[in-house]
């Protein structure tokens, strides 16, 4: 039930919403390119971004988060089952518990933009005279 629980939350997590654009304040060099060129600008400081190799996503949070949530989970249930009398399953069940929470956690992070690729579109968006307020 939980592995069920873990995948329809990694699912819904991709199907969450779009990649995320930057968004441009309206300056002088914003009104005088138009959308269609700031667009076309974002899309080629993202390419850049990776084709420099900076990844766009937290990619490896899902493991990451399952592997410590399992951990912690595991730990504390353990701990807790030393005063029931039952720490063994008790800490099998927390680990489990905890795997599930992480990699849930992680998904939703692993779809997150990279703030080092935020960090290097906006900075290439600025060198070509855009201001950038944001991701959406």
């Amino acid at each position: 039930m939980l592995a069920i629980s873990a995948v329809l939350a990694l699912t819904l997590a991709g199907c969450a919403s779009g990649p995320k654009r930057p968004v441009f304040y309206p300056n002088d060099h914003m009104k005088t390119v138009g959308k269609s060129q700031s667009e076309q600008d974002a899309e080629a400081c993202m390419a850049l971004a990776r084709d420099s190799d900076v990844s766009e996503n937290r990619d490896g949070e899902v493991g990451k988060k399952a592997a410590k949530g399992a951990v912690v989970g595991g730990i504390a249930s353990g701990v807790w089952g030393l005063f029931r009398g039952d720490a063994g399953e008790r800490a099998v069940a927390g680990a489990a518990a905890g795997a599930a929470t992480g990699a849930v956690g992680g998904a939703f992070q692993s779809a997150e933009l990279n703030p080092t690729f935020k960090r290097f579109v906006q900075r290439c968006l600025s060198e070509r005279g855009y201001e950038v307020i944001g991701w959406e």
